[in-house]
């Protein structure tokens, strides 16, 4: 089995407890249908009745991200739930850099720090041998 750096296993953890920590505010805004939260996403083209389910979703995503049996599963459906973000702010003609690409960096921050923790996925993740 390959060794990891000490530095190295805490920029993974770095990386993903700051993805995490977004993501469950996120969830726990939707499923506690903060006033704010509730608003961004009907300005988003979502009906009110879609943000307690999202939240839902989020929250799955979030629980098979942090469990280390299901971590890469958790990130593949993260990335699929943030790919719908960023199709949404696409289409309602967000501003690129701050809307419609954050999803892009909260997804890049999972498979980062999901890579910097696993060895073997870094190692197939960069073709090195």
């Amino acid at each position: 089995m390959e060794s990891i750096s000490a530095v190295q296993l805490w920029s993974g953890r770095v990386l993903s407890t700051l993805a995490v920590l977004f993501l469950c505010v996120d969830a726990i805004g939707k499923l506690l249908r903060v006033g704010p939260v509730v608003e961004g996403t009907v300005k988003l083209g979502y009906e009110e009745n879609v943000v307690f389910p999202l939240g839902v979703l989020l929250l799955i995503g979030v629980v098979l991200y942090v469990m280390p049996r299901t971590s890469l599963l958790g990130a593949i459906y993260l990335t699929a739930f943030l790919g719908g973000a960023v199709a949404t702010h696409v289409r309602v003609g967000s501003p690129l850099a701050t809307h419609v690409l954050f999803g892009v960096y909260v997804a890049a921050f999972l498979w980062a720090g999901l890579a910097l923790r696993s060895p073997r996925l870094l190692t197939l993740l960069t073709g090195a041998h």
